[in-house]
C-alpha cells in the first residue's frame, strides 16, 4: 500500500530558459506525486556536471534538440540522485523506507531537488555502506558515461594503450580507475597540478595539457577517450594506431560527419555515444555493477567540493570554468 507524504513544497533548482548561470533559481515547487510502481527519494546529494551546463545554456546548439528547442522541457536540472527511500508505491518490492540508494534520474532531469519520484525500475541501486551521499551522486554519472564507452565502445583489452584527455574531471577519474581495472596502459592528459591525483588513480604516464600537444604522438593508442570534448577524430587520428577509435563525449558536427564517413583506410574511427539515452533495463544493470566495484575497492570517487543548493548559479559558474579535479557536489537542505 502507498505510503501516505503531507503534501507540501519542497526547494528545487528551477530553469526557465536558456542562458548563462544567473538562469538558475532555487524556488519552492510541488511534493513529486509517487505511483504505484515508483519511490520517494529524500535527496541528499547531486552533482554539477558539464553536460548540465551545456543543456542549461543550450551551448551547442545541437542539445536543443534533447532538451526543448525553445526552453528547457524539464525545469528541474540534473540527473544524479543519491538519498534514502521516504515512501514507496503499492506495488514497490524491490526498495523499502529507509534505503539508501543511488542512480540517475536520465534521460529526465529532475534530481536537483530535495525529494525525487522515481520509477522502481530505473536505474536506481542500494549504496554500498563504503559511500556517503557525495561520492555516490558523483560516482553514478561518471561511472554511467565511462562504463559504455570503454567496455561497449572501445571494447577495451588487456594490454591496450588507452589515453583519457581530461582525466581529472568527473568521468574521467573513473575513467582511469576503469581502464586500469580492465588492464589497460592508461596516458592521463590533464593539467600538472592534478598528474599526483590521477597518477594514484591508476595512470602509468600523465601528460600536461598546458605544454604537451598529445596529438602529435605517431600510432601509440589503441584508444583516445576525449571525455572533455576538446580535441577531434581529425586531429587525434595520427595518435591512434591502426584499428584505433577515437571517442568522445561530447555532441558536434564534426564528430557526426566521422561517424557517417566510418572507418578511414587504417581502419580508425570516430565515435560519439550518447550514455545517457540508453535504456533503463542497461543503465540499472550498470548501477549493480557499479555497486559490485565499490564494495570490491575498484573504485571510488573524487570530489573536488561540495556546495548548498543555494549555491547552484555558483556551481555551475565553477564548473563552466573546467578547472575542477573530480566532482562538484550539491548537498540538499
Amino acid at each position: 500500500m502507498t505510503q501516505s507524504v503531507t503534501p507540501y513544497k519542497i526547494k528545487a533548482a528551477w530553469i526557465e530558459r536558456y542562458g548563462p548561470p544567473e538562469v538558475i533559481t532555487v524556488r519552492e515547487t510541488a511534493m513529486p506525486v509517487v505511483g504505484p510502481n515508483d519511490v520517494l527519494i529524500r535527496m541528499r546529494a547531486s552533482t554539477v556536471t558539464l553536460p548540465d551546463c551545456a543543456f542549461r545554456a543550450a551551448d551547442p546548439f545541437i542539445v536543443r534538440f534533447f532538451t526543448g528547442l525553445l526552453r528547457p522541457k524539464s525545469p528541474i536540472p540534473g540527473g544524479a540522485v543519491a538519498g534514502e527511500i521516504e515512501a514507496v508505491g503499492e506495488n514497490v518490492t524491490r526498495f523499502s523506507p529507509g534505503d539508501r540508494v543511488f542512480g540517475t534520474t536520465d534521460p529526465e532531469p529532475s534530481a536537483m531537488a530535495q525529494y525525487v519520484a522515481i520509477a522502481e525500475d530505473a536505474a536506481l541501486a542500494i549504496m554500498p555502506d563504503a559511500l556517503d551521499f557525495g561520492e555516490a551522486a558523483g560516482l553514478t554519472y561518471s561511472f554511467l558515461t565511462a562504463m559504455p564507452f570503454l567496455r561497449d565502445e572501445a571494447k577495451l583489452q588487456p594490454g591496450q594503450s588507452i589515453l583519457i584527455n581530461g582525466a581529472a574531471g568527473s568521468i574521467g577519474t573513473v575513467a582511469v580507475q576503469l581502464a586500469r581495472h580492465m588492464g589497460a596502459r592508461v596516458t592521463a592528459v590533464c593539467s600538472a597540478r592534478n598528474a599526483e591525483l590521477v597518477s594514484g588513480l591508476g595512470a602509468d604516464t600523465v601528460i600536461d595539457r598546458h605544454t604537451t600537444d598529445f596529438t602529435t604522438a605517431n600510432a601509440a593508442y589503441d584508444v583516445i577517450f576525449d571525455v572533455v570534448g576538446k580535441s577531434s577524430f581529425l586531429a587525434c587520428r595520427r595518435a591512434l594506431k591502426p584499428g584505433g577509435i577515437y571517442l568522445t563525449t561530447t555532441p558536434s558536427l564534426a564528430i557526426l560527419w566521422a561517424m557517417l564517413r566510418g572507418k578511414d583506410a587504417q581502419g580508425k574511427r570516430g565515435k560519439l555515444a550518447t550514455t545517457g539515452l540508453r535504456s533503463l533495463p542497461d543503465k540499472a544493470k550498470d548501477m549493480l555493477v557499479l555497486a559490485q566495484l565499490v564494495e570490491q575497492g575498484v573504485l571510488h570517487g573524487v570530489i573536488d567540493r561540495v556546495m548548498p543548493l543555494d549555491a547552484i548559479a555558483e556551481a555551475h559558474r565553477y564548473v563552466e570554468q573546467e578547472t575542477k579535479a573530480g566532482d562538484v557536489i550539491i548537498e540538499m537542505p
